[in-house]
Parts: C-alpha cells; sequence; structure tokens
C-alpha cells in the first residue's frame, strides 16, 4: 500500500526548514550505508547530532503523533528518529530494500514494516529525483510538493532517480507497524478510513457504525502486537 499525506507541513514551514537545512555542512551519505547499498547511493546526509536535524526532528514528531491519516495507515508501533538527505549534481540511489532492522539510538532494535519520505524541496526547483517504488501494479513514480509525504511498504524496492537540477532534500524515516503483515495493515487502512465517511456522514451513535467499530477493533485485536 502507498499512500501520500499532504501538507504535513504548510510551504511556508517546508521553505523555512528547506533554507535551514541547506545552510548545513552535509556528509556523504556512504558514509550510512552498508552492504549493497553503499555500492549503489549517491547522496548526501546531514550529521544526525546537527541543532538543526534535532530541531526539525522534533518537529516531524509533533505533526505525526496527531495526524489521523498516518495513524490509520501506519498503526505506529516505534519510529526511527528522521534522518535528511539531500540530492543535488546526478546524485541518486540505486534499486534497493531497506534493511529489515534497524538499531535505534538508545542500542534497542527495530523491525522496518513502513518507510516514509517527507519532501521540503518543491518539485519545480528540482530536476529529477523521483522515488520510484515497485508495486504489484509497477514502478509508482512519487515527486511531491514540499512539505507532503508518502508511505509505503519497507519490503518494496525503490530508487531514487539522478537529480540534475537544483537540490532534492527529504526526510527519511521507518515505522515499525502494530501490525506486520502489509495486506492485514491495508485492511485495517480501508476500513478505518469507511467508518470515518460513514461516522461523518451518519454520527458516531448509529448502529452500523458501532458495529463496523467493533470489527475494527475486534481484526486490531487479532492481527496487532506490540
Amino acid at each position: 500500500m502507498l499512500i501520500t499525506i499532504d501538507n504535513l507541513f504548510s510551504k511556508e514551514e517546508s521553505e523555512n526548514i528547506l533554507q535551514k537545512l541547506l545552510s548545513e555542512n552535509w556528509q556523504e551519505g556512504k558514509l550510512t550505508a552498508g552492504g549493497v547499498a553503499a555500492q549503489v547511493k549517491q547522496n548526501l546526509q546531514l550529521d544526525d547530532t546537527s541543532a538543526t536535524a534535532t530541531e526539525v526532528r522534533s518537529n516531524i514528531f509533533h505533526y505525526l503523533k496527531q495526524h489521523p491519516t498516518f495513524i490509520s495507515a501506519a498503526l505506529p508501533n516505534k519510529i526511527f528518529p528522521p534522518k535528511f538527505n539531500c540530492y543535488r549534481s546526478g546524485g541518486h540511489y540505486g534499486l534497493h530494500v531497506d534493511n529489515a532492522m534497524m538499531t535505534l539510538p538508545d542500542g534497542g532494535y527495530m523491525r522496518t514494516d513502513i518507510s516514509a519520505t517527507l519532501f521540503f524541496s518543491s518539485p519545480d526547483t528540482y530536476d529529477g529525483g523521483e522515488l520510484m517504488i515497485e508495486t504489484q501494479y509497477g514502478a509508482q513514480a512519487v515527486k511531491l510538493e514540499a512539505g507532503s509525504m508518502v508511505l509505503y511498504p519497507s519490503s518494496s524496492l525503490h530508487e531514487v532517480r539522478p537529480v540534475t537540477r537544483g537540490n532534492r532534500v527529504c526526510a527519511f524515516f521507518w515505522i515499525q507497524s502494530l501490525v506486520r503483515e502489509s495486506s492485514h495493515r491495508e485492511q485495517l487502512y480501508e476500513l478505518d478510513q469507511s467508518i470515518q465517511s460513514l461516522t461523518l456522514e451518519r454520527g458516531a451513535q448509529d448502529h452500523n457504525v458501532a458495529r463496523l467499530t467493533g470489527i475494527y477493533h475486534n481484526l486490531l485485536r487479532s492481527r496487532g502486537e506490540t
């Protein structure tokens, strides 16, 4: 399931963040890649400990925890602290799959169920840089407006096409979901979206809305894990 979340940040917020990020000192992205990924990765990455990275990361967490679409689609259990990358001058990231397990800053581990890319550069300011995600319906090209985000299964083959003009600046991170199986998350998401629509139409006290809500929570109970 590939889901876009528009306007997590406003255009003004995104532009302010972009300027702060671009003023930072960037390091070679290969320094944080291992194995096959290091052979196909050509980009820049921000030092995770910088004051700007810390500030923007906190803002991202603030918006994520209160965004209903993100909660519904991801059912987050753990979120890897967002990182920041920049593609320019032909920078790209060849076809790859994200690591199945990540080491958290506190030394613990998390499973990567969902990958997220949050765009800070407006698409008209750079050429190329499409995030290509392999799906059951073929490769999907993603190049979103500044402040918008895409969620997709971490098991997906994906790549970032070369950026031939401008700067493509994004945050990226991973989510361990309460529901491990992608198809189960998709079913729960579709059910939840239908319940929300019916609630607006009929009200929360409607008998069928209450029944569907019960079905949703019983499905989540049977398929969820902590």
